[in-house]
């Protein structure tokens, strides 16, 4: 049997093609594996990151591919076609973490009502999170539309979750003006709405591109919204802490020389920019450092116990899903043109930011 794979060049990932993968027969699967067929998955700017972080991460090797090529990472759905595994059925629909490919075979293990996950040896030594798979078939909260929403944003929103914990317990590093790069992206719309609905006394700056200003205001969550080209123009005054969404050192570098010692905490949060260099050892201001969800992860599991983080995400999600059916177009797109499509496009930055992808390597 054949599985259809989009596969990118992991030092060029502008060179992208598809090819075909065997994988076993239903009657040859091995004990407790399951063969899954990959239903629709989601595509953002996000799973960009993941590439060009794929090596230092170990994204890679989730679902490996050979010659130097790779297949990206993302959150979607997919049913279970063939299982020989006595607690797993035929017909289950899984939401979690696929291959960009028609077909997924995973060790599945620790099975329970709520998921399982793949304890296929290749995905170990990886955040747990992204060997788990939720049982969805009977969850309304994953059908159509609201499903939709799940595979393209809520990944989006644990992160953004996971931030405005970091900072709240932080008490913002004694400033409150936060500034968020990259203000149209996903991520730093989930986050700007949390720092807004739940932290009294915190200003949200934004910002953006002069294409995407008017988009950015429209979301309502970010009291002033500034163009990259007016970054001198934000209060020296005030301390700050910047939440860097794009990966853009020269922006970087700007906003610290321009904010001097009044910033006071500097996170690198995405790397959608490729051209970014390192930053320079002498920049004024906090030093930046990348926010590494994991181990934000590992930490509250311990201190909130089990349940703890999505019982609190869950309740975070209900607030800021409504939102979205007035912020966010979701745009179908079937088989491996449109899918190499949407992906050169993310990859250059010509997706709209109201604009959410739903693929399938299937036409």
């Amino acid at each position: 049997m054949r599985s259809i794979d989009f596969v990118v060049a992991r030092n060029d990932l502008q060179h992208c093609k598809t090819i075909e993968t065997a994988f076993p027969a239903a009657d040859a699967l091995p004990t407790d594996a399951l063969l899954i067929k990959v239903d629709r998955f989601a595509f953002t700017a996000n799973n960009i990151t993941y590439a060009l972080i794929g090596d230092q991460l170990k994204y890679w090797q989730l679902f490996p591919a050979a010659d130097g090529f790779g297949i990206i990472p993302v959150w979607g759905f997919g049913d279970v076609i063939a299982s020989r595994h006595p607690l797993v059925r035929e017909g289950e629909r899984l939401f979690g973490y696929f291959p960009m490919a028609t077909h997924l075979v995973i060790e599945a293990s620790d099975v329970s009502k709520r998921g399982l996950r793949d304890a296929a040896p290749h995905r170990q030594g990886v955040a747990p999170v992204y060997n788990a798979y939720a049982r969805v078939g009977d969850e309304p909260a994953f059908a159509g539309r609201q499903g939709d929403q799940q595979a393209l944003l809520r990944p989006l929103f644990m992160l953004s979750f996971l931030v405005d914990d970091y900072l709240a317990e932080n008490d913002f590093f004694g400033a409150r003006t936060i500034i968020l790069s990259s203000a149209s992206s996903k991520t730093a719309f989930g986050l700007a709405h949390l720092l807004h609905t739940k932290r009294d006394g915190v200003r949200v700056v934004g910002l953006t591109s002069p294409a995407n200003a008017a988009f950015v205001c429209a979301l309502g969550c970010y009291q002033d919204v500034v163009v990259y080209d007016d970054i001198e123009t934000l209060d020296t005054a005030s301390p700050s802490v910047f939440v860097d969404m794009a990966g853009n050192a020269d922006l970087r570098a700007r906003l610290h020389r321009h904010l001097g010692d009044r910033l006071k905490h500097s996170a690198r949060i995405g790397m959608t920019h490729q051209d970014s260099e390192s930053d320079a050892p002498d920049l004024p201001g906090a030093k930046p450092s990348w926010f590494f969800a994991p181990d934000r992860i590992r930490k509250r599991a311990r201190e909130w116990g089990p349940g703890g983080i999505e019982s609190r995400l869950g309740a975070a999600w209900q607030g800021f899903a409504p939102m979205l059916d007035h912020s966010l177009t979701i745009v179908e797109g079937h088989g491996p043109d449109a899918v190499q499509r949407v992906y050169l496009d993310t990859l250059r930055g010509r997706i709209p930011p109201n604009q959410g992808h739903m693929l399938a390597m299937t036409d």
